[in-house]
């Protein structure tokens, strides 16, 4: 698995976007123009937390496995492996799924 060769930096969040739906509620296949920005996705990896300005580090919110909620816009997008990946900071992260 290519995440596994990759240690995001710092506050850093590399993700893996949900598919998006190609089929409508009603059965109906949907174009790629007509299909949604997926925001939800699964974090990947993590890195170790950011330091405070008395050099405490600051531990994720997020962990490995956990579904979330991303921003419309934002992110760095990362191939690995022939796979997408998105890298986001801890902050830009709006929420998380709680099962």
């Amino acid at each position: 698995m290519a995440f596994r060769k990759f240690l995001p930096m710092f506050d850093r969040v590399l993700v893996e976007r949900l598919a998006a739906e190609t089929t409508s509620k009603g059965g109906i296949m949907l174009p790629e123009k007509a299909q949604g920005k997926v925001l939800q996705a699964t974090v990947v990896a993590v890195g170790p937390g950011s330091t405070n300005q008395k050099g405490k580090l600051t531990p994720m919110s997020v962990k490995v496995g956990e579904k979330v909620l991303l921003p419309e816009y934002g992110g760095t997008k990362v191939n690995l492996e022939d796979k997408e990946y998105f890298l986001f900071r801890d902050a830009d992260i709006l929420g998380k799924y709680v099962e």
